[in-house]
């Protein structure tokens, strides 16, 4: 009988009792089934997976829904700040429906950029694990025989590359401030966190309004370069995305984790694959000129915001300088969001050189004016390349070629038609 003392474990008495806890053995369940519950085509990662991961993680630690009185004091802060901007760029708003959000909305609203981030290092990860689980110990003719299995099999790595991706995301979330902090545009709403500026202001003795509201100019400041500069969102992305092609996978390494696994026991797959090594690459020649490429532009953005911002808050905000200084180390010396980062991705994106970048665009805009410091924005081949962070005074007095009436046939471009006499 079952319920003499004693006899809970007895398998003869209970059957289930050779799977170990229930409660596990039920979750891993749960994941196998959201795993067969893809559809087919749908690409290498179940997102709904990663994205119930991701907010289970945020929620786990408290994510409390945003009260109307902070989403009020957001709005207002994002607005003023649009304000202010207005005098420091020429660059137009870019903030049209400001918003607060909780942790678990903005997963749910940078998710599509993500996406695209992250599916091409994905389909690596999860053709490589289904070659080598389904290759792993059979011979050439059993191989051959094991193509349903080895859909099932991508399937599964699929999951655990989606299990990795989720648990990064809700890492992620859990520090984000905004939809700019790592310096890359993931929504085109600009938003703020409540939670994200409660985290940032922890041991800062300044005003909260302050602080918040330095934190929106930033914020909203991103926005005017990502809406109105058509060329750099693509550069950005696109940037990330030639690293990530040049990623290949250590198949000894992941034939070595697997060796002897039981591919019928999703639990002990996981358990495996559930390490970060496995996204970690061999950096190529092309890779590195990517990077190279990723981190100069990032420079550059991050300083024009620095620039921007700080004038924008001269005479207004009390704290600024304090609180700039507070950004600047925090971007510049990366965090577990940049391991984060650069375990959906693969690299890490910090601006190294972003002193260097804000005293190039301070020099720019003391030289020829806003307007012409805003007009380098036009075309991608008018901005400072690294070669101009190390010497920034040859970029301005004109030893680099910037004449923007050469690209009057570009489409695109940012006020083309009457930025050629703004220099």
């Amino acid at each position: 009988m079952t319920d003499l003392p004693g006899r809970e474990n007895d398998p003869n008495e209970n059957p289930f009792a050779m799977f170990g806890n229930p409660e596990q053995m039920a979750q891993a369940m749960r994941q196998f089934a959201d795993m067969l519950s893809a559809p087919q085509g749908s690409g290498p990662v179940n997102w709904d997976m990663a994205k119930n991961i991701a907010r289970h993680a945020v929620v786990a630690e408290g994510d409390p829904s945003v009260m109307e009185g902070e989403r009020r004091q957001i709005v207002e802060a994002l607005r003023l700040a649009d304000l202010w901007l207005d005098e420091a760029t020429a660059l137009p708003s870019g903030v049209a429906t400001p918003q607060a959000w909780s942790r678990s909305e903005w997963i749910e609203n940078t998710v599509p950029v993500w996406r695209t981030l992250c599916e091409p290092i994905a389909q690596r990860m999860v053709d490589t694990m289904g070659g080598a689980l389904g290759g792993a110990g059979l011979p050439a003719e059993a191989q051959q025989m094991a193509g349903p299995l080895m859909g099932m099999l991508k399937q599964m790595g699929g999951m655990m590359v989606g299990q990795q991706i989720g648990q990064a995301l809700g890492s992620l979330a859990r520090e984000v401030i905004g939809t700019t902090d790592i310096g890359l545009p993931l929504s085109g709403t600009a938003a703020l966190l409540p939670g994200g500026i409660a985290s940032f202001s922890q041991g800062l003795e300044l005003p909260a309004d302050e602080i918040r509201l330095y934190l929106a100019l930033r914020e909203a400041a991103h926005h005017r370069l990502f809406q109105h500069v058509p060329w750099l969102r693509s550069h950005l992305l696109g940037a990330v995305e030639e690293y990530a092609r040049g990623i290949t996978v250590d198949t000894s390494a992941l034939e070595e984790q697997i060796r002897g696994l039981d591919i019928s026991n999703p639990q002990a797959i996981q358990e495996a694959l559930s390490g970060g090594a496995l996204l970690k690459p061999e950096e190529t020649e092309r890779q590195k000129a990517a990077l190279a490429r990723l981190e100069t532009t990032l420079a550059l953005v991050e300083g024009w915001v620095a620039t921007v911002v700080g004038q924008a808050a001269d005479g207004k905000l009390p704290s600024a300088g304090a609180l700039a200084e507070t950004v600047r180390r925090r971007r510049a010396t990366g965090g577990p969001a940049e391991l984060t980062f650069g375990t959906l991705v693969g690299l890490e994106l910090r601006p190294r050189r972003l002193r260097e970048a804000a005293a190039l665009w301070q020099s720019v805009k003391d030289a020829r004016g806003i307007d012409g410091r805003d007009a380098l924005w036009g075309h991608p081949d008018l901005m400072p390349t690294a070669d101009d962070l190390d010497d920034p005074d040859a970029f301005v007095r004109g030893d680099s070629t910037w004449d923007i009436s050469q690209l009057d046939a570009e489409p695109g471009a940012p006020g083309q038609d009457d930025e050629g006499d703004k220099s």
